[in-house]
Order: C-alpha cells, then sequence, then structure tokens
C-alpha cells in the first residue's frame, strides 16, 4: 500500500514538473475576426496585437486569427460578442453604431481634417470616453481608432462634381449617418454587408462604394470598378471589442495587456494606411482607372448643409465642435 501511494505521488509530481497546474489552468486561446485580408492595414495591425499579447504571456495566451470575413460580417461579429461565440472583433464605428448610437457621431462627413487629427480625436481622451460607453451595450472596448479617409468609386461615371453623384447606387455601411449623407447628396445608398460587396459590384447590383484607398485595393474593388474619387468625405474610425465574458476571464494584469497591444494594432494600423494612400493612388492609375484627386470639397460641404443641420440637432453643436475643432 505505501509503495503504491509513493508511486503514485511521484507520478503525480512528475506530471506536475512537466505542466504546472496554473499553466494548465490560465492557458487561454481567442478568436479574432475581421472582414478585411490578412495583408490589410487593420490585419498588419491586429497581428502585431497577437504578438504582443503572445508575448507578453509567454505563449500561455494565444490568438487565432480569422481574416476575410471568416467569422462573419462586423454586425454579426459584434452580436457574437454579446453571445460569447465570438470573442475578439475589430468593427468600424459605423457598424458598432448599431449597437451605440452615440457612436455615430464620428461618421458625420468631412468632421477630421487629417491622419492626424483623426489621430488626437479617436486615439485620445475623447475617442475613451466613447469607447466606455460600450459595457452599458454588453460589449467591451479595447481601443478605438481609425482606418483612414473614405473615397467614393463607381464603374459608370467620372464623379468631378457634386451633380455627378446623383443617381448612383452606392454601397454603404448599415449606419444611418453615412445614409442621410448619401442621400442629400442625391444618390442611392444601399446597405450591405462588406463580404457581399464585391460580387455586388461584379454583378451590378449596386455601381460603387466607398472605403479608404488601402481597403478598395485590400477588397479587390478596383478590379470591378472603373473610377475613383477622392472625396475624403469621412474617416473611418474602428473599434476593437471584446466578448465581455472572455474579458472577465482575464486576470487585471491580463486585461491591462490587451487594452495595450489593443491600441498598439491601431496605431500600427493608421500609420500602415496612411503610408499605403499614395502608393495606393499611384497603383489604382497603374491599374487603369480613372482618379479624380482634384475635388471641391466645400461644394460637397455646401450640399450637406441640410444634413449639417440635423447631425446638429441630434448630437448636439458643442460635441461636434469638440471634435472638429481638436487638436
Amino acid at each position: 500500500m505505501f509503495r503504491r501511494h509513493v508511486i503514485g505521488a511521484a507520478g503525480a509530481s512528475a506530471v506536475a514538473a512537466v505542466v504546472p497546474h496554473t499553466a494548465r489552468a490560465q492557458a487561454k486561446t481567442f478568436k479574432l475576426g475581421i472582414v478585411g485580408r490578412a495583408d490589410t492595414p487593420e490585419g498588419v495591425g491586429l497581428q502585431a496585437m497577437i504578438e504582443r499579447i503572445k508575448a507578453g504571456t509567454d505563449g500561455r495566451i494565444t490568438i487565432e486569427f480569422f481574416p476575410s470575413g471568416a467569422l462573419g460580417g462586423e454586425r454579426e461579429m459584434l452580436e457574437g460578442l454579446q453571445l460569447g461565440s465570438v470573442d475578439l472583433a475589430y468593427a468600424a464605428t459605423a457598424v458598432v453604431a448599431n449597437f451605440v448610437p452615440e457612436m455615430q457621431i464620428f461618421d458625420i462627413p468631412f468632421l477630421f481634417r487629417d491622419f492626424a487629427h483623426a489621430a488626437a480625436v479617436l486615439e485620445g481622451p475623447i475617442g475613451e470616453e466613447y469607447l466606455a460607453k460600450l459595457p452599458a451595450r454588453n460589449l467591451q472596448g479595447l481601443a478605438i481608432g481609425g482606418l483612414g479617409f473614405r473615397q467614393l468609386t463607381n464603374s459608370k461615371r467620372a464623379v468631378n462634381d457634386v451633380a455627378d453623384v446623383k443617381g448612383l447606387k452606392i454601397r454603404t455601411m448599415e449606419n444611418q449617418i453615412h445614409l442621410q449623407a448619401w442621400r442629400t447628396l442625391g444618390a442611392l445608398p444601399t446597405p450591405m454587408a462588406l463580404p457581399e460587396v464585391f460580387p455586388a459590384l461584379q454583378q451590378g447590383t449596386v455601381d460603387g462604394q466607398e472605403n479608404p484607398v488601402s481597403a478598395i485595393i485590400g477588397n479587390r474593388f478596383n478590379e470591378v470598378q472603373k473610377f475613383v474619387t477622392m472625396t475624403r468625405h469621412a474617416f473611418t474610425g474602428t473599434v476593437i471589442a471584446m466578448s465581455p465574458t472572455a474579458w472577465k476571464g482575464l486576470s487585471p494584469a491580463d486585461q491591462a495587456l490587451f487594452r495595450d497591444a489593443a491600441r498598439l494594432a491601431q496605431r500600427t494600423t493608421r500609420e500602415q494606411a496612411e503610408a499605403r494612400e499614395r502608393a495606393g493612388i499611384d497603383r489604382l492609375k497603374a491599374q487603369g482607372l480613372t482618379v479624380i484627386e482634384n475635388v471641391d470639397h466645400a461644394k460637397f460641404q455646401a450640399a450637406l448643409a441640410p444634413a449639417y443641420q440635423q447631425f446638429a440637432q441630434r448630437f448636439g453643436e458643442a460635441a461636434i465642435a469638440r471634435i472638429r475643432d481638436a487638436r
């Protein structure tokens, strides 16, 4: 009896020496989804986040990366976070706004001057204030940032002026600010999840779409479009969010690491998007697309005056001015 007890204890000690109990208990694997490809700016940024978390936990926490909409569209993934069927997701604020309506303020056309202005707002205190609204909607926000300025593409005609927009069927995200803005300009906006856009453009279900240059190329929209107009009409804000269930299963130290890694992902994404914009324009031209760069943005803003009045009533002029005038 004693001999069996000694052997059993020794065996247990050997197993514990190979795989410590604490390591077994804390080892975790999470799934992270994006609608873009792995080689897009957001894909590069999120892979930096994954490496930071892996290194910061000595491999105890690993994240499986699912690009190209493998876990669904952005709205589907956010709903998955609420249900606990998805662990981590990267989504545009325009889509997050379906859950946190206040987020729609970032989608007001021509709100941001340039990348530096967008970074100061979204990656600074203002962005953190809006990110803090997610837990009330059963979503855990990790970091907020942005992907770049949205440009208009279409297969029908060159858009040199506001009048050229009229009647174009344009794919947009499912966001009331975007829909209202395009309707005000005379277009026919059609909400659609990103994975559905390429076939819709290819089949002529819609005439065009609007996205940052890096996303236009990353999603191969340039293969089924003829004209690109550098409207820079909106900045694509983005959120890295986590399932509250998965978040609560992390220690405070790991939670801090996840936040830090998510901020790294947002910075890397923005830097990648800005660096790729100019090179992307040259690439689109080389591929034979007509790129209109000299756009009178003031005319577009003037045409949006009725929409701006409604935005001010909805969000408050002071809130809009705080973002618009941030330095």
